[in-house]
């Protein structure tokens, strides 16, 4: 009983530290940069604000209402499995890897479904809190904060080179948040270490839930 507490509180402190880093550092970037200004950190490391409706590299396939239902819906069953995981016997370290992929899907539903509405928006000014019904967006519709961004190569590709040839290249191109190095350092190491465990864990819920 002892252990399963220790378990429950690690977990709890981790997915409350992810969010607190994630969402000063998302206040922080919001309430002191104008949308697509950098502060340059190291030569390979920049916070580049810029802000995405929340689908990978800002595809909208569905409506942005839907994807938020989604992805509450989504936290939720997390949570559920998480609980189910804390009255097992599973280890720790792989309740701590989910605990790391709530945390940040929590940390990005908080953007679109709240931002919206208690920010104004960022183009050509820095956003401000604002009262109820003067945001830049709808409840759910609220875009995600990303700052996070390592251009660790930079470089113009030889121009020889059919199609690209001449073009610049940069490597790491994507700008991410807290919340989704969260998420992918979850799932990198769920699958490096603990994909037996993952893989028994799933198919118990998958026959508990037909037997119920």
């Amino acid at each position: 009983m002892q252990l399963r507490h220790k378990k429950v509180w690690g977990t709890v402190a981790i997915v409350v530290l992810l969010l607190i880093l994630d969402q000063t550092l998302k206040i922080w970037v919001k309430t002191h940069m104008k949308l697509h200004e950098s502060i340059q950190v190291f030569s390979w490391f920049q916070i580049y604000f810029t802000e995405n409706p929340g689908m990978a590299f800002g595809i909208e396939l569905i409506d942005k209402w839907i994807l938020s239902v989604f992805r509450i819906v989504a936290v939720v069953a997390i949570v559920v499995y998480i609980s189910r995981l804390l009255r097992r016997n599973v280890k720790f370290g792989y309740i701590a890897c989910i605990g790391f992929i709530l945390a940040g899907a929590f940390g990005n539903i908080i953007d679109s479904v709240f931002y919206g509405v208690i920010f104004d928006h960022s183009r050509g000014q820095i956003a401000s809190f604002v009262s109820h019904g003067e945001g830049y967006a709808p409840f759910l519709y609220g875009k995600v904060v990303d700052m996070l961004y390592f251009p660790l190569i930079q470089t113009r590709l030889p121009a020889w080179m059919p199609v690209w040839g001449g073009q610049e290249f940069i490597f790491f191109r994507p700008i991410f948040n807290l919340a989704d190095s969260a998420i992918c350092t979850g799932m990198t190491v769920l699958l490096l270490f603990y994909r037996k465990t993952f893989s028994v864990s799933f198919k118990k819920e998958s026959s508990r839930n037909h037997t119920l």
